[in-house]
């Protein structure tokens, strides 16, 4: 009886903890900001590991709703809004997540709608195959929209001759709109940031409103972020890049990142539909040629799901583990009010002159593995 009655104990206690890790959100910085817990030591080898992939970056950690770790170095501090590139892809998607959820009676089929058309894109340059084009082929990659090489055709690497446009010149509209079919649409996949920009220009038709406008209302101001906003200010951009670029403080991504791991709830709210969100973190239909969804990399196995940008930022979510991570990079440019429209933290100099030898897609499957290693020792 004493036996039972002990297991009975430590099943409840179990539940309450369970509970109560659900139903927290953390309140913004400036309201007391993310609860801690002391650093856990088991994530400072995968700090050092970071240090020598980048010149600057950091290393924050969301295990059940506590800050377990939060390290900086070079030009990376909590407050500091770095230009994380196509990190704000991720936002894109979000947002057309939000508003299909908001507007379906504009999308009556959903991610199978075609949007390649004047209805959603005008001055689309149509073709023999440009109308088979969906907004799940937009978001996935899998428009046949040049992108960057190798292509993905079945798992099979192709090479794209010529490849697209790429960085903040792959965001200028007219750019988005005619850089050409490389296949038909579904057929295989290049990642191509004039494929999700396109995403952003139907937002912005659709809607009369900039994608800034879109992520500020439906979740900063939501979410309690501090300040942000949106990089390549130095760039001839006359929209909201919908391609990457987006500029936020360290413990405000992890508040995104949180959003996601609680599948698009926020206190109380559904802020991000839940069928979206159950998209977006597994494999997609509209992409049967790489693990990659809509916006992110997705690792179903190990219950993983990802977006990474230039400079070697990253956002991980673990649903399975209960965890988010944010692993923050960027080169001296990224951080630049230049760049950002934002003030720069102070910065010792500490970096200058570091180059890094590790390729950053290497960089960001290895942080995520000892990631995990370090999460599943024993404390």
């Amino acid at each position: 009886m004493r036996v039972l009655l002990s297991c009975q104990v430590k099943l409840a206690i179990f539940l309450l903890l369970s509970l109560h890790a659900a139903d927290y959100y953390p309140p913004p910085d400036s309201g007391g900001g993310w609860r801690t817990r002391p650093t856990d030591p088991r994530f400072h080898p995968v700090f050092e590991y970071i240090r020598t992939t980048t010149r600057h970056g950091g290393l924050l950690v969301v295990h059940k709703g506590w800050l377990i770790y939060e390290r900086y170095f070079g030009r990376a501090a909590r407050d500091a809004t770095p230009n994380t590139a196509s990190c704000g892809k991720m936002f894109t998607s979000v947002a057309m997540g939000i508003y299909i959820g908001e507007h379906p009676e504009q999308f009556p089929d959903g991610l199978d709608q075609r949007v390649f058309n004047g209805n959603y894109l005008p001055g689309a340059i149509g073709g023999p195959h440009t109308a088979a084009i969906r907004l799940g082929h937009l978001l996935t990659m899998t428009a046949g929209i040049r992108g960057n090489n190798p292509g993905i055709v079945r798992g099979r690497n192709v090479r794209l001759d010529p490849p697209g446009p790429d960085g903040w010149e792959a965001m200028r509209d007219e750019t988005a709109l005619s850089a050409g079919l490389w296949c038909k649409p579904g057929e295989g996949y290049s990642y191509a940031t004039s494929s999700i920009h396109l995403v952003s220009m139907i937002l912005r038709h659709l809607s009369g409103r900039e994608l800034e406008r879109h992520v500020e209302e439906k979740i900063a101001r939501p979410l309690g972020w501090l300040r942000w906003g949106w990089g390549y200010k130095d760039r001839p951009l006359s929209h909201t890049p919908g391609g990457g670029g987006i500029a936020v403080r360290a413990t405000d991504m992890l508040r995104f990142g949180y959003l996601l791991l609680r599948e698009g709830r926020w206190d109380g709210r559904q802020i991000i539909p839940l069928d979206y969100v159950r998209k977006l973190r597994t494999t997609s239909p509209y992409n049967p040629h790489t693990p990659y969804s809509l916006q992110f990399d997705v690792d179903p196995a190990r219950g993983v799901f990802w977006k990474t940008g230039s400079g070697g930022h990253a956002l991980y979510i673990v649903p399975k583990s209960d965890l988010v991570i944010w692993k923050l990079g960027g080169r001296d440019e990224q951080y630049s009010e230049k760049n950002t429209g934002l003030p720069e933290p102070p910065y010792d100099g500490s970096r200058e002159g570091w180059q890094s030898t590790v390729d950053a897609g290497e960089a960001a499957r290895r942080t995520l593995q000892m990631a995990l290693a370090a999460m599943a020792a024993r404390p």
